[in-house]
């Protein structure tokens, strides 16, 4: 699989990585359920296996559960990946969960995360949330001297607005913007991927299926089952009238994606990745059936037709 360079690091990523979001488990205000922490390790593993080579975990997920997940899969292993995780989203004994970028709450997580992931540097350490807005210069400081500690290689933002991108400019350089970016979620188009290109900025987009919605394997019976502590029964592209619209957009990415042996979860990944500012997408995989569901789409390609096709789609 090619690699591509993040931004202004010397990471050499795949076009897709290992998103653990999922991992985390249930019982937590953002989970997607009860999860089989040996099937998201066998993930892992294949994953790897198949060549991608970074994790991208956070602190929150799971509070803490996940970056613990991605350490037991790594036990061992003689190559290891990159791991990207996140701070900014802090818990109490209660599991309630705040938003904090204070200097000290942001050094205190790096240190929990180092601890939970067994590791003695962070790849590429970002701030979850720009939240609170007022402490964006605060915390990226923080970040600027975690970095310069050698405790986190580089260091990246998510879900940041071009104005807090700037706002961070000015104290430290910006390796990566994490954003979400799908058929159903295209708002960085207008500003932000223009200007992560501008700045030389990488992209990690997540939720690249739109949180799972456009991997094929999404039913109504499927959403009606779903476990109370799943976020998605919450989201209004799981609810309609956009079910309805989203449903219908999977089944022509199916038959585009059947022309080439693919996925329809391959095809949505693909359409993410023919943007040139988008390094590469964060894919959740939870098992080892769903890795081989979408780990083609590390090459595949659509044609400009098909990119015609699904936008004709999309304005329907």
């Amino acid at each position: 699989m090619e690699t591509r360079v993040l931004g202004n690091s010397d990471l050499k990523i795949t076009p897709i990585g290992i998103g653990a979001w999922a991992m985390g488990g249930g019982g937590w205000k953002f989970a997607w359920g009860p999860q089989d922490d040996n099937q998201s390790i066998a993930a892992i593993r294949k994953a790897l296996d198949y060549g991608i080579n970074w994790i991208d975990t956070a602190a929150v997920y799971g509070l803490g559960h996940s970056e613990e997940v991605v350490a037991r899969a790594l036990a061992g292993r003689a190559s290891k990946p990159y791991i990207f995780t996140k701070c900014a989203r802090v818990w109490n004994e209660q599991r309630e969960i705040s938003s904090s970028l204070k200097r000290d709450s942001v050094r205190r997580e790096c240190e929990a995360s180092l601890r939970r992931l067994k590791v003695d540097v962070i790849d590429l350490y970002q701030i979850h949330w720009p939240e609170p807005d007022e402490d964006v210069e605060e915390g990226w400081t923080a970040m600027a001297e975690l970095q310069r500690e050698g405790k986190a290689r580089w260091i990246g933002v998510s879900n940041f607005s071009v104005a807090q991108m700037r706002r961070a400019l000015k104290i430290a350089p910006v390796t990566s913007l994490q954003p979400p970016y799908s058929m159903l979620r295209r708002a960085v188009e207008e500003e932000a991927l223009p200007f992560v290109a501008s700045q030389g900025i990488g992209l990690l987009a997540y939720s690249p299926m739109g949180a799972g919605m456009l991997t094929g394997a999404m039913t109504r019976e499927r959403i009606a089952a779903m476990p109370e502590d799943d976020w998605r029964k919450r989201n209004v592209e799981f609810q309609e009238p956009r079910l309805t619209h989203n449903l219908a957009l999977v089944e022509r990415l199916r038959e585009i994606a059947c022309r080439h042996g693919r996925t329809p979860g391959e095809a949505a990944i693909a359409w993410v990745l023919r943007r040139p500012e988008v390094t590469a997408a964060i894919v959740g995989m939870r098992s080892p059936a769903q890795v081989d569901g979408v780990i083609g789409a590390g090459t595949f390609r659509l044609s400009e037709d098909e990119i015609r096709e699904i936008e004709a789609q999309l304005a329907a």
